[in-house]
């Protein structure tokens, strides 16, 4: 620093005869006037590079910490705005602070975080790579790093992607079908997960494109919900191939292969270690394997779209859902069928043509619709203080005490009007009060309800016991080491109470566990059954595989 640094001299190392000497030069600016010069100073412009240089100004993209806007990025633009009379760069992703665990600074003294080293050992690269790419840090925020968010990681995204290529792999290998990629299956699940897919690459593409990589991991997550926990789920049948239709079970493994083949390509640049591995599993041997980083770009003509059919498809999951939290709420297991369910409100109607998919998955005999949520229940508005003090001051009251009074609509934003005030989505909760005997909750967007009959007759607990029998036969199954498409024959040994309650049910019980022969023996006494799952230490269940 001067005044000290100018009477620092040296002798010039180029001089070959020693008689000149180096000091600091008069005409030294502020060292961010360097960096401002960096996109021409780099290559010598004006002097050399000039043609380069004239058709790359401006750089497409930049990355930087968020405090370089007010040095770097600054200087960039002033020099860029007066040198060229033109903006420094196109965009930007400026990134946040990374904090440990406590929200402490990091510490190399401290070492209050992992090893990029060990994570990379231990969870993989792709992992830790997600684990930034999708949080709030390269949107500006700060973001606090920690083992157990690293491992929701893998959890949450890795081992979903990861299942769903190997349920594939799984049944076309055990069918020996070789999978094409194919858009024109008729059946719905297939017709819905194409036009889910083509939505993904919609948003996908159009968040990259403004450079918002939380938005797309955002979308590519939420997908995995509708591939894992519905397509696959709903379709697992199909892909058995117990109702023995090849033409649906090709359809359905056509299908997903073109899905999966899109989705990791969409996938790839956010977890290249996997959708490589993924890609190449899903080459036939005999095809020449590249690598899915030179392949193009998924474009949408490549996919039917179908916004109506996800629309209603994905409403239809949001009232299963909730149907599904209302059982476990009340202790009904899954496997217990209920007599009905009702759906009420916005978007009810349209779910109608699927509602068979719906009762499967929620385990009701029949599912109807109707329009006015308050034959229901009523949304009671729950204004957030915390947030809307600071905001409201004083007004924050009459606020609250009209919400309780329940004075106040609801607009069709998704924001709802209070006392005079406009309520943004984040600065209240809607919750549902039921009418007396009705056991309802809210779907998301608090415009419909699903509300269910739980009322239990002895033909219902039957089959729920039923239900709970193919539990114990799947699980004997995987004990004694069958294959998903081994054939069987199944003997068991039931109280007499409880043979009496699967006997009308028994085609069900063998369709489910591929069991061509299945005999039941009464073992003479009874359960003194009270309701619930089925004790599997009252039963007794003899396998034979038979030879195809």
């Amino acid at each position: 620093h001067r005044p000290f640094i100018d009477e620092l001299t040296r002798p010039n190392p180029d001089d070959p005869t020693g008689r000149s000497t180096m000091r600091r030069v008069p005409e030294v600016l502020d060292c961010w006037f360097e960096s401002g010069s960096m996109p021409f100073a780099q290559v010598h412009y004006p002097f050399e590079n000039k043609e380069w240089f004239e058709d790359h100004f401006p750089a497409d993209f930049i990355v930087e910490y968020i405090n370089q806007t007010r040095g770097w990025f600054y200087t960039l633009h002033v020099l860029a705005g007066a040198l060229f009379d033109r903006p420094a760069f196109q965009n930007v992703i400026c990134h946040g602070i990374l904090l440990a665990d406590d929200g402490a600074k990091l510490s190399k003294k401290l070492r209050n975080y992992t090893e990029p080293t060990e994570i990379f050992e231990q969870q993989g690269s792709d992992v830790l790579r997600w684990y930034f790419m999708s949080s709030n840090i390269v949107r500006g925020g700060d973001a606090r790093i920690s083992d157990q968010a690293i491992n929701d990681v893998t959890r949450q995204v890795v081992l979903p992607i990861w299942n769903a290529y190997s349920f594939f792999s799984l049944y076309a290998n055990a069918s020996g079908h070789e999978a094409t990629n194919r858009t024109d299956s008729d059946n719905v699940l297939d017709r819905y997960l194409l036009a889910k897919t083509h939505q993904l690459v919609e948003r996908t593409t159009s968040a990259m494109d403004a450079y918002d990589l939380a938005g797309a991991t955002g979308a590519i997550q939420g997908y995995l919900d509708a591939l894992n926990n519905w397509y696959i789920r709903r379709s697992r049948d199909r892909f058995w191939g117990t109702d023995a239709d090849t033409a649906d079970t090709e359809a359905a493994m056509d299908t997903l292969h073109t899905v999966l083949r899109t989705f990791v390509r969409v996938v790839a640049p956010f977890l290249p270690m996997i959708a490589e591995e993924i890609w190449t599993g899903l080459t036939p041997t005999h095809q020449t394997t590249t690598s899915v980083h030179l392949e193009p770009w998924p474009e949408l003509d490549e996919l039917p779209a179908d916004d109506a059919l996800v629309e209603a498809m994905d409403r239809l999951r949001d009232a299963a859902s909730a149907a599904l939290s209302l059982r476990e709420d009340r202790n009904l297991r899954v496997r217990l069928p209920l007599a009905s369910a009702t759906v009420a409100g916005a978007g009810a109607a349209a779910i109608m043509p699927y509602a068979d998919l719906l009762a499967d998955e929620i385990n009701v005999k029949v599912v109807s619709v109707a329009d006015d949520v308050e034959d229901y229940g009523a949304f009671r508005l729950q204004p957030n203080g915390r947030v809307l003090g600071p905001k409201l001051g004083k007004d924050v009251q009459a606020v609250i005490t009209a919400a309780k009074a329940g004075e106040w609509s609801s607009n069709d934003d998704g924001t709802v009007s209070v006392a005079g005030h406009q309520l943004a989505a984040d600065e209240f909760t809607l919750a549902l009060d039921p009418l007396d005997g009705v056991v309802a909750a809210p779907l998301p967007g608090n415009d419909a309800v699903v509300a269910l009959d739980v009322d239990l007759t002895p033909e219902l607990e039957a089959e729920g016991v039923a239900r709970d029998l193919v539990r114990l036969v799947q699980n004997q199954r995987k004990e004694n080491g069958l294959d998903v498409t081994d054939r069987i024959s199944l003997r068991l040994a039931l109280p007499d109470d409880v043979a009496a309650m699967v006997r009308p049910h028994l085609d069900f019980v063998s369709s489910q566990v591929l069991a061509t022969e299945l005999t039941v023996d009464p073992t003479n006494g009874a359960t003194g059954r009270s309701g619930g799952p089925l004790d599997p230490g009252q039963v007794s269940i003899s396998i034979e595989r038979i030879a195809s």
